[in-house]
């Protein structure tokens, strides 16, 4: 959520900061702004609406001049989407300027305090308060004032400042948002995560909690909240920014679901090794993976979806008893976690506030924390105890495709490692489960490439006002996130049951001419769930079935059906939702929805 790309150097600042804004579009926002300080005052030019407005209005950054600037994208929190709520905002002279992601927990407090003080607002925001606040304690030193400010607010922030009585020198600051900086021949940069400066560097420095930077045209410096400086290693990011680019697909979405046979491959191969699961990141002797009693996923939304698969995988396989809960929901129940457990959080950008916050309460708890991330060096990669990485590459678009399949083969090959450990599972069957792991990229491009007969499916369904999914076991799981995939992109109203469920009250919204999405995969599941596609059928449901090659009896029960390729069953999550996000992306762009950027959602959810 929201945006923040700062810069200081040779060159001038706007296009720079704009540019590195337009990269970091995926990542939700509702209004943008840009501040830019030009050898006699900071200009600030903001808007509400898309980065393109901010654009014409500043000639792409040409009417700003100046070598250092900050620059934001805006997910409302604290006021309306506006252009006064927009970022940065100044203190009372306008001499200093702030942008800021993040939630300020105790603003009203600190409202209340600068108001007795003499200080106006003008917005609606909490961010406002922190500009007044760094004011305030500003006595000439910006360090100290910024280190005082951050003992006295309370939240989550990634902030960016300048100051017009020192020119030279950009400030950030980072707690619990995520910020990176970064320098190169002609500058140095900040920004909330890595495509907005790939352009320019490679090289960047992970801002950690309550660390404070201050960049010069030519060097970087670390401070604690105490000013006491640190220093900091640099990593290099080895994808360039051509990942992030469309390459010539309509959107980021389509283009990340066609990657998803690499990425598939690239989390999975590399870990399979003479006929063995070989997960070398996990840190983890098999004496002590055999010791883990009992599993706990914790994830959010599609990340969610896939430790529901896990839950099903790892229980199934390696008999070993698994939770999975939603991390903004985790930490708020006063979890009691079983002795011997360990915790698993799953997160694409390695930046979820939920789920890291689940992950350091399970740590202060005692509990050993496995994090699966797509994002080196971010944050839950940072902090847990052992990461299992998801090869998938950047992500863009909103609505999660690639880094979904993979996090399920991270977890595949968890469960078969634990399922190894525990001896679970027959030597054969072993082999026959890894043979069909490593048939998962070739079966995924095969049923891409078969894209056209789903997209006229999904043309029909450009008008539907309400979509059921439904499946037993893990075929609940895939309808999870197909329902999920269609309802985020497309607006239309959407839910996922266990079909079991639909005679305790859903079945009664079920209308003549209601799409049905039957998921059946699972062949000890696969007449009981027939059983439900026929009672929706016979009070006039549409019904469309995924299912397996070879189950032709199920064209009796269903009005279209899709078939995937043969595979364990274990593994039919992989397969089954690549026609369900197809059907998903081909009705939103049927509607002429914003595929990559839908309304009112954000990539990476860095507030609560």
């Amino acid at each position: 959520m929201c945006g923040i790309v700062g810069y200081i150097g040779k060159r001038q600042a706007a296009p720079i900061i704009l540019e590195g804004l337009s990269r970091l579009e995926y990542r939700g926002y509702d209004s943008a702004g840009i501040a830019v300080f030009d050898g006699d005052k900071i200009n600030i030019s903001k808007a509400a609406g898309r980065l393109k407005i901010l654009e014409e209005m500043t000639h792409n950054g040409e009417t700003l001049k100046g070598f250092v600037g900050i620059g934001h994208t805006r997910w409302a929190t604290h006021g309306v989407p506006s252009t006064i709520n927009a970022h940065p905002h100044y203190n009372r002279e306008e001499t200093i300027a702030v942008v800021h992601n993040g939630i300020i927990e105790n603003y009203i407090a600190l409202r209340k305090m600068l108001k007795e003080k003499g200080y106006e607002m003008v917005s609606d925001t909490d961010t406002e308060v922190v500009a007044h606040l760094i004011d305030y304690y500003y006595k000439g030193n910006p360090l100290e004032a910024i280190t005082k400010v951050l003992h006295r607010v309370e939240g989550s922030y990634a902030l960016g400042v300048i100051f017009s009585e020192h020119p030279d020198q950009l400030f950030a600051a980072r707690k619990d948002s995520p910020l990176i900086v970064g320098q190169n021949e002609e500058g140095c940069f900040i920004a909330s995560d890595v495509p907005a400066i790939l352009k320019y560097t490679r090289q960047v420095t992970y801002v950690d909690n309550q660390e404070i930077v201050r960049l010069r045209g030519d060097h970087m410096h670390f401070y604690t909240v105490d000013e006491e400086e640190i220093k900091k290693e640099s990593v290099t990011i080895e994808w360039d920014s051509k990942a992030a680019e469309k390459g010539g697909y309509e959107h980021f979405m389509l283009k990340e679901m066609y990657e998803q046979p690499k990425g598939v491959a690239d989390t999975l191969l590399p870990r399979i090794k003479d006929g063995e699961v070989v997960i070398d990141e996990l840190n983890m002797t098999d004496e002590e993976l055999l010791s883990v009693k009992k599993i706990y996923i914790v994830a959010c939304g599609s990340a969610y979806h896939v430790g529901v698969t896990g839950k099903y995988v790892l229980e199934n396989l390696a008999r070993i008893s698994v939770e999975v809960d939603l991390a903004s929901e985790f930490r708020y129940r006063n979890p009691v976690l079983e002795e011997g457990a360990m915790v698993i959080v799953v997160s694409q950008s390695g930046e979820t506030a939920d789920t890291l916050a689940a992950l350091r309460e399970s740590q202060k708890r005692g509990f050993k924390v496995l994090g699966i991330v797509n994002v080196v060096g971010s944050s839950i990669a940072r902090e847990a105890d052992s990461v299992l990485y998801t090869w998938a590459g950047p992500e863009i678009a909103v609505a999660t495709t690639k880094a979904y399949s993979t996090q399920l083969i991270a977890l595949y090959l968890l469960a078969l490692k634990f399922a190894r450990i525990r001896k679970t599972v027959e030597d054969k069957v072993f082999a026959g489960l890894l043979e069909d792991l490593k048939k998962l990229p070739d079966q995924i491009e095969l049923l891409l490439s078969n894209k056209n007969h789903i997209q006229k499916f999904a043309n029909r369904y450009i008008g539907a006002k309400d979509i059921f999914f439904i499946g037993r076991g893990i075929d609940y799981a895939i309808s999870l996130e197909g329902s999920l995939k269609l309802k985020e992109i497309s607006y239309i109203h959407s839910e996922a049951y266990a079909a079991g469920e639909l005679k305790h009250g859903t079945i009664s919204l079920i209308e003549e001419g209601t799409l049905v999405a039957a998921v059946a995969t699972q062949p000890e599941l696969f007449a009981k769930t027939i059983s439900n596609m026929v009672e929706v059928k016979a009070r006039g449901a549409f019904v469309l079935a995924v299912t397996n090659e070879g189950n032709m009896e199920i064209e009796k029960a269903a009005d279209y059906v899709i078939y995937i390729p043969e595979t364990n069953p274990c593994f039919a999550n992989s397969l089954a939702i690549i026609p369900l996000q197809l059907f998903g992306y081909y009705v939103a762009v049927g509607k002429g929805c914003d595929v990559d950027k839908p309304r009112n959602l954000a990539k990476s959810v860095t507030v609560e």
